[in-house]
C-alpha cells in the first residue's frame, strides 16, 4: 500500500535528475530531498546525458520553456528511455503558447513517459492537440467536479491508453489512471493554489516515488499525490494567526519530511475505480 511506496523512497534514496521551471527549482529540490530521495538540477546540453546515466528517474517541466532547456530535454529523456529509467513530463501551460503546445506534442512522440502529470486544461490539450489554459493554471471551464467525474475518467483512461503513459490530473480533484484502474484523490487544501510550484514539487516527488517503486508506478504516483496533499492539510493546521504563504511553503515541506507510512496510510482520501 502506500506505506510501502514512502518507505521505499526513504530507504533506497533515489537520485532524481530535473530539468525544471526556474522559478520553483529550490522548493522541487527541497521536497525530493523532504521525502527522502536526492535531486540533482541541470538543463545544461553538454551535462545532461552523463548525469542521466547516474540517476534513478527524470523530471521534465516545461515551465521556463527556451531553446536550450528544449533541446537538453530530448537528449536526456531519449537517453532515460535507453537506460531504462523512469521519466515524467510536467506540460505546464501547454495551450497557452503555441511553443509550450507543440514542445509537449513532440515531446510524447519521441520519449516514452511512464508519467505524464499536469492540470485538467494541459491534459486536455495534449489531448485533443488544441485547448486553452488560464496562463499555467487550469480554465476555470475545464475543472474537475462530482458532476464531470466519471466522463473526465473516461476520457483520461482512454487518452492513457493511446499514449501508454500514466496520465495523473491534479486540482480539487485529483485523477491517476494508466487506461485500467483509476485513484480519485481528494486531500489537499485550496490554499495550496496561493504558492507558486507546488504542483511543480509534486512532479519532482511523483518521480521520486516511482524510482522508488518500479514495479508498482500507479501505486506509486497515487501514494505521492495523497503525500502532497496531506501534507497541505498538516501545513494548513500548523498555520499560526500571523503565517502568510511564505510560511505554508515551509510548513508543507516540513510536513512531507515528517511523514511517515502510517500517517499517510491514517490520511489518504482515495478511492479506486
Amino acid at each position: 500500500m502506500f506505506k510501502d511506496c514512502i518507505e521505499n523512497v526513504r530507504r533506497k534514496q533515489p537520485l532524481i535528475h530535473n530539468i525544471t521551471n526556474y522559478v520553483t527549482v529550490n522548493d522541487v529540490a527541497n521536497v525530493i530531498l523532504a521525502c527522502g530521495a536526492s535531486p540533482i538540477m541541470s538543463d545544461e546540453i553538454e551535462d545532461v546525458k552523463d548525469l542521466i546515466s547516474i540517476c534513478n528517474g527524470l523530471n521534465i517541466n516545461i515551465g521556463t520553456l527556451n531553446k536550450n532547456t528544449i533541446e537538453a530535454m530530448f537528449l536526456a529523456g531519449k537517453k532515460a528511455n535507453e537506460l531504462g529509467h523512469k521519466v515524467l513530463l510536467d506540460p505546464v501551460g501547454a495551450g497557452a503558447s503555441r511553443l509550450r503546445t507543440t514542445t509537449s506534442i513532440q515531446l510524447i512522440e519521441e520519449i516514452k513517459f511512464d508519467v505524464i502529470k499536469g492540470n485538467i486544461s494541459e491534459i486536455k490539450t495534449l489531448a485533443l492537440g488544441n485547448g486553452s489554459t488560464k496562463g499555467v493554471d487550469a480554465d476555470v471551464t475545464d475543472s474537475v467536479t462530482e458532476e464531470s467525474l466519471d466522463h473526465t475518467i473516461i476520457f483520461l483512461k482512454e487518452y492513457a491508453k493511446r499514449v501508454n503513459s500514466i496520465i495523473a490530473v491534479t486540482g480539487a480533484i485529483d485523477i491517476i489512471t494508466d487506461g485500467y484502474q483509476s485513484y480519485v484523490i481528494r486531500n489537499g487544501r485550496t490554499e495550496m493554489g496561493k504558492i507558486t510550484g507546488t504542483g511543480c514539487q509534486l512532479s519532482g516527488m511523483m518521480t521520486a516515488f516511482m524510482a522508488a517503486n518500479q514495479d508498482n508506478v500507479l501505486e506509486a504516483i497515487a501514494a505521492a499525490t495523497c503525500t502532497m496533499g496531506l501534507a497541505g492539510e498538516i501545513g494548513w493546521r500548523n498555520m499560526q494567526a500571523t503565517d502568510g504563504n511564505a510560511t505554508y511553503r515551509t510548513r508543507i515541506i516540513d510536513a512531507i519530511y515528517r511523514m511517515d507510512g502510517d500517517t499517510l496510510e491514517r490520511g489518504a482520501k482515495y478511492e479506486i475505480r
